[in-house]
């Protein structure tokens, strides 16, 4: 990687850092109200992207003196338990987090479980209550992937207001929310999708938008060539490619002519991770009366 490449890397660490210092202070004062905080994982089978994810997550809560607890359920559990599991952790007043890792197996639907959680334990964000509030500009808690990106994009210092962001993906964890967020920044949203590259049109957008935030989960599917001199490329892709893990942009080329962009390992992800922690504070807070 040349010098000019290094100096333009947005990189999550520092920021992820400066929130879970935040994080630590915020628990800590909770632990001398008697409060500890506790932040729950389903995990249905045993995927080993999502162990991976799992144990990165039991080290940063550690790290910030957050209690960690996984569930690990047989894959083969019916609709009925595992809506009856998430009922009993959403009564639990010791827990005050709940996230469910994916994939889950194909015969439990991903939305309804996930809508099954408390909206005040819902420290990921994704359920229709805590979506609606981010929607309305209202309190709650927001997605963490969607909050990370624009955290990341905010840390540049850029003046925002006005800025023509082109969104490629429109899932309801990263591309939906995100533009949503980006757009109370007052930028200028374009959502791009599949149907939007399949008539080739996706360049174009791309290559007018002063900060590109990429999350289809395709490796290299953004080209270099398309951004714009001195955009912010904001990639948010996780894909293994030849024992490798790679983003959705073509990296080298678009660092040529970026202003910024984050790697992939070591952008998005961290940030993420340090977020759901603060959530999972901020939901405990939210939790207490008065």
């Amino acid at each position: 990687m040349t010098g000019d490449i290094t100096s333009k890397l947005l990189k999550g660490k520092p920021l992820a850092d400066s929130i879970l210092a935040e994080t630590a202070k915020g628990l800590q004062k909770l632990k001398e109200r008697g409060i500890y905080p506790c932040l729950c994982t389903i995990e249905v089978g045993a995927d080993p992207a999502s162990r991976y994810y799992l144990e990165n997550q039991r080290r940063t809560a550690e790290k910030v003196g957050l209690k960690y607890e996984s569930r690990q359920l047989n894959e083969n559990i019916s609709r009925e338990e595992m809506l009856g599991v998430i009922e009993e952790i959403n009564r639990d007043p010791d827990i005050h987090g709940l996230i469910i890792n994916l994939p889950l197996p194909k015969h439990l639907a991903v939305s309804e479980m996930q809508w099954s959680i408390s909206s005040a334990k819902d420290v990921e964000g994704v359920t229709p209550h805590n979506m609606g509030a981010m929607f309305l500009g209202a309190r709650g808690l927001k997605p963490c992937t969607a909050l990370a990106i624009t955290e990341l994009i905010k840390s540049t210092g850029v003046d925002l207001k006005g800025k023509e962001v082109a969104v490629i993906g429109r899932s309801n964890i990263v591309g939906k929310p995100v533009s949503m967020l980006l757009l109370a920044e007052n930028t200028t949203i374009t959502i791009c999708h599949s149907f939007t590259s399949r008539t080739g049109k996706l360049e174009s957008h791309v290559a007018r938008a002063d900060i590109v935030v990429a999350a289809l989960g395709v490796p290299g599917f953004v080209k270099g060539s398309w951004i714009k001199e001195g955009a912010i490329v904001i990639d948010a892709g996780i894909n293994e490619e030849k024992g490798k893990m790679v983003g959705d942009v073509e990296f080298e080329a678009a660092a040529a002519r970026a202003s910024y962009i984050t790697p992939v390992p070591g952008g998005v992800g961290s940030v993420t991770t340090a977020l759901l922690m603060k959530n999972t504070v901020d939901a405990v807070y939210m939790q207490q009366p008065g």
